[in-house]
């Protein structure tokens, strides 16, 4: 290969890092310094309890792993719906087999009492 070859791929790489520079300089250069904010609550109008940052409740994550489960279902459906006409019997079959393993999944969720929330 030439030197010459190269000479694209290299002119790009330098544009590329002198945007990011310049990008950089921008930013410092236009930065605002702001003071903190001394005032209280805005909109709910009591004084916060917790750390904004604190940990869920326990209780929370099976219901997310719920909502996850119904999420692959319906991502899993939509391009389904879309090969049904030509697979035919069999790809109504696997689509209810995968529906009853979901399913499964939920009775096992309201088993173990990831929808009581008392």
């Amino acid at each position: 290969m030439q030197t010459s070859d190269w000479q694209p791929v290299l002119l790009l790489l330098v544009l590329v890092v002198a945007a990011v520079v310049l990008l950089h300089a921008v930013s410092i250069a236009l930065r605002a310094i702001r003071a903190p904010l001394h005032t209280g609550p805005f909109s709910g109008g009591l004084e916060p309890q917790e750390h904004p940052l604190s940990r869920f409740h326990v209780r929370w994550y099976p219901v997310t792993m719920v909502f996850l489960a119904f999420d692959m279902e319906m991502l899993f459906m939509y391009p389904w719906t879309k090969v049904v006409s030509a697979v035919g019997t069999t790809a109504v079959v696997e689509m209810f087999l995968f529906l009853g393993i979901l399913l499964a999944g939920v009775g096992y969720a309201w088993r173990e009492g990831a929808f009581r929330w008392s």
